[in-house]
């Protein structure tokens, strides 16, 4: 890994609270002392390097984290991470969600649903002066975001000339500096392994964000690539991805007290937000999420109640509303009691008090804390005017959006001349997208859905409505609920953008073609072509000035945190992190007071095993249990095999499937759950009461071994005899 290490280092002046940040990796030697104190027996170094061990063996699944674990490609990540492929490989007759999937040899792996990738980071580097240069510097507005755009992209095609390498800029600091990060792009993915949904979902919706929590929430994929070792898209002819470096599981389980730390990619965090962003996000933006969430949730219920292949095409959908869901109802009951907005605004009063007491500090900063909260106002009011139109469009319109837009783009001769998603290196995943949506989609369903919410879209203001979207649907206020009804009747069956066939036929037509369309669907997202990019330019105006004073903000507060001697690490941003910290019981539990314990165990499951729903563990667990048939994994002290953990891990989504590792970097866990009511760590955290859940490896084992009979892949994972506690 190269990078030159500006604010990254200058920001961290000391330590933040106990086991609180997900820090870059060049950032660990700054911390070593806390690291080795509470327990790492590797040196810090070790662990800055992205092609050598531990790091190496950490990858990405673009949404999730995951790791090898074998010299043989194999990756273990979160059952609910593999879900999506778990659903795409199911059908009424086959239902690999219930019944779970061993594939008895690697000839019999399954393909993962179309655009799944192993991403391994091989390489991370500055260059904020490259996308900052002094040009752009002088640029606002939408000037300023083409010019940054127009310098990614040739960053990111320079990158990108190694083949089988997938390239992207990240920022940090509200926009203060810009790395690149470099990715081997691993495209032939494969499904070996993941136990029934009574396992790896057991608990569903009830226990999602509790503890105790019995959940075994993981499952085993399998990379393969051309046989000379390169990237390749799926072919029988292909190879296991053969890693330089692969996790090994521990020879001992952990116990309460013991070090662990875990390795990801954490998507989007919020620690650095203003105290606008957080009225706004949770008086306005997450109450009106969950008001959304319910109704779709209750709408796709309905419309999908005995008909099975509806249920299996939208079970990954409702699986991932139902966790937003529920996590926004958490933060919210967090935020009532968390003090985050009086903290934040007696921060940003200290931050203006710092900067007004000296003149040059006023004249660097006083302005853009002034037009930060100014253009943050206005993106808002944005936000809230175009909240339903999202919803209350046909998904297929959506499609035809897209690809009338490729084609669009594809008109243009130089591929750098094309926006960001629609050059080349984005094509595949375009395609992909048409065709797994094959396995995602009801009309029925979608129709539904639609006039739920158009009906609400055109209950507001026709001032504050969109008047390209209502005239491309052929809707507007004050039409009965029977007249949305018979509108959308003709806009469905008047589109064959359902047929997959059709679908894909799509994405090589050109300009032409789309403007002498009669498919319903194509003709609308034709017709707000226009719009779209007036709204597309309107939001990059906004960006850019965003940009300039985001980023002149976060450079006071930095200077005003350093001049106090704290550390600011950089909030989340889907780039590798890690964190560390211990396994941790909480003596703050219940509402009744009762502590929560470090461990559950197999106990738990059989007493909360129903038979039905969430919590019906399968037949052959439940035997098991009851016959004590724990084998090598068995814990003395806790006198059964241990199931999830609790720990003092600072994690956020995207860390799903990460791996939890002991002092010495050996596996010994999952992540893959906070608490309910400590997901308000997005914005603050509070060490005391956040702890990260994570499915135990000796859970794992004992599943695998003693109740499905995984054995080659335990050999291939090297797993022997387990010592017990």
């Amino acid at each position: 890994m190269k990078t030159k290490p500006l604010l990254l280092a200058l920001a961290l002046t000391s330590i933040a609270t106990a086991h609180e940040g997900m820090w870059t990796p060049q950032q660990l030697p700054q911390i070593a002392g806390d690291l080795k104190a509470t327990g790492l027996a590797l040196d810090p170094a070790q662990l800055t390097d992205l092609t050598a061990f531990p790091m190496g063996a950490i990858i990405s699944l673009g949404n999730c984290t995951a790791s090898f674990v074998s010299p043989e490609g194999l990756v273990v990540t979160n059952h609910h991470c593999a879900y999506g492929s778990i659903q795409f490989n199911s059908t009424a007759d086959k239902n690999l969600i219930e019944q779970g999937f061993l594939a008895k040899a690697q000839t019999d792996e399954l393909r993962a649903a179309p655009g799944s990738r192993v991403y391994v980071t091989v390489d991370v580097r500055n260059v904020a002066d490259r996308i900052l240069d002094k040009r752009t510097k002088s640029l606002t507005g939408k000037a300023l975001i083409d010019a940054m755009e127009a310098n990614e992209k040739g960053i990111v095609a320079e990158c990108e000339k190694d083949a089988g390498h997938r390239c992207n800029v990240y920022g940090f600091y509200g926009g203060l500096e810009f790395h690149l990060i470099k990715q081997l792009e691993i495209r032939d993915v494969r499904l070996a392994y993941a136990p029934a949904v009574g396992v790896g979902a057991f608990g569903g919706d009830t226990d999602n964000w509790m503890w105790p929590r019995h959940t075994g929430d993981f499952s085993f994929y399998r990379a393969y690539v051309g046989k000379d070792g390169k990237p390749a898209d799926f072919s029988a002819e292909n190879v296991p991805y053969r890693p330089k470096h692969f996790l090994h599981v521990a020879k001992k389980g952990v116990k309460e007290g013991d070090f662990v730390m875990v390795t990801g990619y954490p998507g989007r965090t919020s620690r650095h937000r203003l105290p606008s962003e957080v009225s706004f996000t949770f008086d306005w933006s997450y109450p009106k999420y969950i008001e959304t969430a319910r109704q779709q949730l209750d709408i796709i219920a309905a419309e999908t109640k005995g008909r099975k292949d509806a249920e299996i095409a939208y079970a990954s959908t409702v699986q991932g509303i139902n966790n937003t869901y529920k996590n926004r109802q958490g933060m919210l009951e967090g935020y009532k009691s968390s003090g985050l907005l009086p903290q934040k605004q007696q921060e940003l009063a200290e931050l203006k008090a710092w900067v007004a007491a000296d003149k040059s500090r006023t004249a660097q900063y006083g302005k853009s804390i002034t037009a930060i909260e100014e253009v943050l106002s206005e993106r808002n009011e944005i936000a809230r005017r175009e909240f339903l139109l999202g919803s209350a469009t046909p998904r297929l319109i959506g499609v035809a959006r897209t690809l009338n837009e490729l084609a669009h783009e594809k008109a243009k001769a130089k591929d750098l001349a094309r926006k960001p998603g629609f050059q080349e290196r984005d094509w595949p995943r375009i395609r992909q997208g048409l065709e797994v949506l094959n396995k995602r989609y009801d009309n029925q369903v979608d129709e539904a859905l639609v006039l739920h919410f158009l009906e609400q879209y055109l209950a507001l203001p026709v001032a504050e409505q969109n008047a390209a979207f209502t005239g491309a649907l052929g809707v507007k206020s004050g039409m009965s609920t029977a007249e949305l009804r018979a509108r959308l009747d003709i806009l469905y069956a008047g589109s064959k953008l359902a047929d997959s066939a059709e679908r894909l036929a799509w994405f090589d037509r050109d300009v032409a073609a789309f403007a002498k369309s009669e498919d319903a669907f194509i003709k609308a997202g034709v017709a707000l072509y226009a719009d779209d990019q007036k709204r597309e330019a309107r939001d990059k105006a906004i960006g850019g000035r965003v940009q300039r004073a985001y980023a002149s903000y976060m450079q006071a507060l930095l200077a005003w945190k350093s001049s106090k001697g704290e550390a600011v690490y950089p909030d989340a941003n889907s780039t590798l992190r890690v964190s560390f910290g211990k396994v941790a019981s909480r003596s703050v539990g219940q509402p009744d007071g009762t502590a929560w314990t470090a461990f559950t165990t197999l106990r738990g499951i059989a007493a909360k095993h129903t038979g039905e729903g969430e919590f019906d563990a399968p037949d052959a667990q439940l035997a098991a249990i009851k016959a004590k048939r724990y084998d090598e994994f068995y814990d003395s002290s806790l006198d059964s095999v241990p199931v999830n953990f609790l720990a003092t891990l600072d994690i956020t989504g995207g860390n799903s499937g990460s791996p939890v590792l002991n002092s010495r970097a050996e596996l010994v866990g999952l992540a893959f759950d906070g608490t309910l009511d400590a997901v308000i760590s997005d914005w603050t955290f509070d060490d005391a009461i956040t702890r990260t859940i994570c499915v135990d490896a000796r859970y794992m084992l004992w599943q695998m071994k003693v109740v499905d009979k995984a054995d080659r892949l335990l050999q291939e994972m090297g797993v022997g005899a387990q010592p017990s506690g």
